[in-house]
């Protein structure tokens, strides 16, 4: 099979089990590229950040990094004082090891929130990842695998697209699978790229890419205090530079990071915590992109029709209730609204030929989508979200170390 990790655009990275995790399984990451690069960070607007976010926004200011460090099992959270100098020690152990700046590495953790990291195990586990830092796939997949925490499969996703004769590389690695929303997850994503670009148009196309995936997810709109989206360019494709956000090189490129990130983001809400399907709900027709987004996200979090994708359950009227509470413009007797390609509401009244049982065993598929026609403008958006079961409420009534 074709490399398809974090490797394929040119990093080494490494993984270790330092038991940080009670499960013994990977919990310390790295991740390193021979040359300075480009850098981007997106982080979470959580005030209650954790510390890794505060010394990773320091750190990337920049533009320029060379690595990333990262650990699963602790978030290293709301610890103070402490808290950050553990992450600056983790960067400065990295950072040893490859002749580098302590500044020239971010930092990231995820976890149980409000512990001190286990120093003990986690600079001896930087350790151990570096030793094993390999451009493999294996070590991609493995990579993808440590920085896991409730998720059940690692998450992965590349693209290849033709620059001039030279080939550019877009791949990258992401964890979330609860507390997931309402700006980005509890989630981090690791993205890298061989393009040689800029690192003023570097965030913008990562800000442009995020905006239409990572913040198009949610689980349980709980808004995570460690979210981290990094995004390395090591230039190694040997294209022209892309300077600027107007050159087609800029526009093939950006494309190709939007759909990696909108890759990822899937990835997160088909591996929501409990979670059994993937519900798509788009909305189109509407008269502003503010309008699009509020009610395309007032459906996805209603946990009364979530439970009904759950259960196989056409309840349509749970979707107009939850549109019905929003501040869009609309006509309720314009409004159309279809599940799984069948029309069940038009004209304000029901559609009396909708094949309701038909409708409830597509429902029943991994994959259900919504769409929701306001006739109100030419504005569109989607959100994306899971069906809400008994599972998550055990996962997360379990979940602590």
């Amino acid at each position: 099979m074709p490399n398809e990790t974090l490797t394929s655009a040119g990093f080494k990275v490494g993984s270790a089990a330092a038991g940080i995790k009670s499960s013994g399984g990977l919990d310390v990451g790295v991740v390193v590229s021979e040359t300075p690069c480009a850098a981007a960070a997106v982080f979470t607007s959580n005030r209650f950040c954790g510390a890794p976010v505060t010394i990773g926004r320091q750190h990337v200011h920049s533009g320029r990094l060379r690595a990333i460090v990262v650990n699963s099992g602790c978030s290293n959270v709301a610890t103070g004082k402490r808290g950050l100098d553990d992450a600056r020690a983790m960067c400065a152990r990295l950072a040893g090891h490859i002749d580098a700046k302590t500044t020239d590495i971010l930092p990231a953790s995820t976890g149980v929130i409000g512990a001190f990291l286990p120093m003990d195990k986690v600079l001896p586990g930087i350790d151990a990842a570096f030793a094993n830092l390999s451009n493999s796939p294996k070590a991609g997949n493995d990579f993808a695998r440590a920085i896991m925490t409730t998720d059940l499969r690692p998450k992965t996703a590349f693209r290849k697209i033709r620059v001039g004769r030279k080939d550019v590389v877009v791949a990258g690695c992401c964890k979330g699978s609860g507390m997931i929303a309402p700006n980005m997850a509890t989630m981090l994503a690791f993205l890298g790229t061989t393009a040689p670009i800029s690192p003023s148009a570097l965030r913008r196309a990562l800000r442009d890419a995020v905006g239409t995936s990572f913040n198009r997810v949610t689980v349980d709109e709980c808004e995570s205090t460690s979210d981290t989206v990094v995004l390395l360019a090591n230039a190694q494709s040997g294209i022209a530079p892309i300077r600027n956000t107007v050159a087609p090189a800029y526009r093939a490129f950006a494309l190709a990071l939007k759909e990696v990130c909108q890759e990822l983001a899937y990835q997160i809400a088909a591996d929501g915590e409990g979670a059994t399907r993937v519900i798509e709900v788009a909305v189109r027709g509407a008269a502003t992109a503010t309008d699009a987004h509020e009610v395309a996200r007032i459906v996805a979090i209603s946990p009364l029709f979530r439970t009904a994708v759950h259960g196989g359950d056409p309840n349509w009227g749970r979707i107009m209730q939850a549109i019905g509470t929003s501040r869009a413009r609309f006509e309720t007797d314009r409004i159309v609204v279809r599940i799984c390609g069948q029309t069940v509401f038009r004209n304000g009244r029901p559609v009396e030929s909708a094949n309701l049982a038909r409708i409830s065993r597509d429902m029943k598929a991994k994959h259900v989508p919504v769409l929701i026609d306001l006739r109100a403008g030419k504005v569109h958006d989607r959100v994306l979200t899971c069906d809400l079961t008994k599972d998550y409420i055990t996962i997360n009534a379990d979940y602590h170390t």
